[in-house]
This record gives C-alpha cells, structure tokens and sequence, in this order.
C-alpha cells in the first residue's frame, strides 16, 4: 500500500517538477501540456505526426498531391511519407489502405479523413491554414519526444567518471540525508523512504519520512552533439538520432554541464554555441530536416570555433551513416581537420550507422586521432544508451 501510494506520488511530483523547470513552451498552453504528461493519446499522437513529418523532410501537407500520390502508388507515397503519417492523416492502418487502395468508395472514405484530420490540425494551431507546420506544432512534437525519451534514459553507473569531493546536486550518488526543501525530487532514495516510513508506523510516506541522495560534483564538461542531416538519414534513423540528442542534453544539462549542437549535410545547417538552454536544443533538435550530402570538414572545424576558450573538456559527438563525400580529397581533409582538432584538445567519438567497410575504416582513424570512442550501430533501438555512454566516459 505504502509501495504504490509513494512510487504514485514521487512520479507525479517528478514529471511536474521537470516539465515546468526544464520546458518553456512560448505556443503550446497549460493545458496541452498535461495532455501530454497525462498521456492523452489524440494529444501524444498529434505530436509524433509532427515529428514523423520533420524527420522524413516534410514541413508542409500539401492535401490534394499527397492523396494523388496515394491512388497512383501506395509504394511511393509510403516511401516518401511513411507509414506513421499515412496512419494519422488518412485514418487507417497502412497495410488496409494498400490493399483496398483502387476501390473508389475506399478512396472517398480516404479522402474525406485527410480532409477531416487536416481542418482539426489547423483548428488546433499545428498546422497553419496553408497546411505548413507551425511553431505550436514543433513544440508539442518536442514536447512529446521529451516525455518519452525520459522513460529511456538509463541511469549513471559508468565507469570512468571524474568527480571531486565537494558536494552538488549534479554529481554522482554517494550517501543518503534526509529530504530537504530544495532537493530535487528525482533524487529522492524511493526504497529507504518507505523502509522510514514502515519504522515509524505511518501508513502513507509523510514529508519527514523522505530520504534523498546526495551528489558529489565533477569537472565541468562541454560536450557538442554533431547529427549528420545527409539525405540518407531521412526517416528512422534520424529520428533515433533526435532522441539521443534529447537524452543527452536533458543528463547533461542535469549535470551542470553544457552542451553544443551542430547540424551539418553539405553545409552546416543549423548550429547551437555549448548552453544549458534545455528548451533552445530541444527545439532545435526537434526540427531537423534530412538533406544532401555529407561534409565532415567543415563540421569539425565548425566545432573548433564553437568550443569555449575554458578549462572544460571539450568533447565531440558526430553522428552519421557515411563517411564524407563533399570536398576534392574528402578523407584526407577530413584527417587532416580532426588533427587540428586534437591540438586544440577536443575529443572525438562517432557514433556510425550501418558503415560500410571503408567508412568504418576512415571512424577508426578519425577517433584514434581523435582520442575518442568508436560505436558501430545496427540496431538504432541503443542510440540514446550508446550516446550516453560517450558522456559518462568524458564526464
């Protein structure tokens, strides 16, 4: 009884507490907030939508050429949209609509829920009334990405961590105090706190009864998240990419550290200097498109530039599915720019998708120079673990 009325309450002082101190929404109001915390599913699905669309490239529905597309080749239109928007806007399941696809009842029936999903898109704020994304649509697609990427996070326990002895809320858990006003209530120690309850009799958890951890500091670290937006990424991959990128600003953050984003294709397309703005990087994240091809030179001088002139480590993060195919002599450049980035006492990891044989050979080099770590990914599933890995062996 105590078990579930403590686990209930410290969740929902939890998912309060990091809503309101990590989130400032400017578009999306209170109440679309607790939709989404509260798990309201026409809410959470609106949402993914949104995120689905901005990760396969889309940020305009354009009603009348998408439903062509549909009746001409539902293999095409898959292709191009994917599954989860096909499901959202034309309202059933993606294997029924290719199969009934050429009935003409079917395609009014087709026709008539995009129309109907799309009005109450616009009526809500998500989309405009010319069918274009708006910013209230990119907040609740982070807001919802937010959410369920906390449920993945897995916790600290790396080996490799560098701390110091002064005491923090940022830093690893060492001993055990009891609760006091300003404590997060994430740090809370959920099973000594009923143990003190049980001791002393209560039969719910009571203020008095509640233990929490304390922390101890480490070095500060300014860590820059680079996602390869190359067209090939469009889709899964740079969606697992997205929620890795959340999960490590949100544990970095946390932690008092900075965090720096660079989005690069053929040319750097979006950068953020390293900040402890969750909001900012989770926006930024959020709205990722996939394009064009992939130049690695111009990332890591890029991120030579943005690294503070401080005492922080200075770590690099690139994720990508290909090694670069911009620039005269790309492998060489690109050797030769993670050199001049090891002088300047940056670190390098990569994190690979699916390479290849050569591509995997020029990482290896990459991180050598770069005294980082190499992880090869074939199941996208471990993105965000792996990310965090990274952070946890720099941190």
């Amino acid at each position: 009884m105590i078990w579930r009325s403590a686990s209930r309450k410290i969740s929902e002082m939890s998912k309060a507490e990091e809503v309101s101190g990590k989130l400032k929404m400017q578009n999306v109001d209170d109440k679309l907030m607790h939709s989404v915390i509260e798990a309201d599913k026409d809410t959470i699905d609106k949402g993914k939508l949104v995120e689905s669309a901005l990760d396969m490239g889309i940020n305009s529905f354009t009603p009348d050429i998408m439903f062509e597309q549909l009746v001409d080749s539902y293999k095409l239109a898959e292709k191009i949209f994917g599954q989860s928007i096909l499901r959202e806007l034309f309202g059933e399941e993606p294997d029924y609509i290719e199969k009934n696809i050429n009935i003409p009842e079917f395609q009014k029936v087709l026709k008539s829920n995009l129309k109907k999903n799309l009005k109450e898109l616009s009526d809500e704020g998500i989309i405009d009334k010319k069918f274009n994304i708006t910013e209230k649509g990119i907040e609740l697609a982070s807001l919802v990405m937010y959410t369920e990427e906390l449920d993945n996070i897995i916790p600290k326990g790396f080996a490799g961590q560098k701390t110091h002895k002064r005491q923090s809320h940022y830093g690893g858990k060492e001993s055990i105090k009891e609760f006091r006003k300003g404590d997060r209530y994430k740090d809370i120690a959920i099973h000594r706190s009923i143990r003190t309850a049980i001791r002393r009799g209560h039969n719910d958890l009571m203020p008095g009864d509640l233990r929490t951890f304390e922390r101890q500091s480490k070095g500060q670290v300014n860590i820059i998240y680079a996602i390869d937006a190359s067209g090939s990424m469009k889709g899964e991959k740079i969606g697992s990419c997205k929620k890795a990128g959340i999960a490590l600003a949100y544990k970095a953050i946390s932690n008092k550290d900075k965090v720096g984003l660079i989005i690069f294709g053929e040319d750097i397309k979006s950068e953020v200097m390293p900040t402890m703005d969750f909001t900012r990087l989770l926006k930024e994240i959020v709205q990722i498109r996939a394009s064009k091809k992939t130049d690695l030179v111009k990332t890591l001088k890029k991120a030579i530039e943005m690294f503070p002139n401080d005492d922080a480590t200075r770590h690099l993060i690139l994720l990508t599915d290909a090694m670069p195919t911009a620039g005269h002599e790309p492998e060489k450049e690109t050797l030769e720019a993670a050199g001049i980035a090891a002088n300047a006492d940056i670190t390098i990891s990569i994190v690979g998708i699916n390479l290849n044989s050569k591509g995997e050979e020029l990482a290896k080099k990459i991180v050598e120079i770069g005294k980082g770590r190499l992880y090869s990914i074939r199941n996208l599933e471990n993105m965000d673990k792996l990310v965090l890995e990274d952070y946890y062996s720099v941190a």
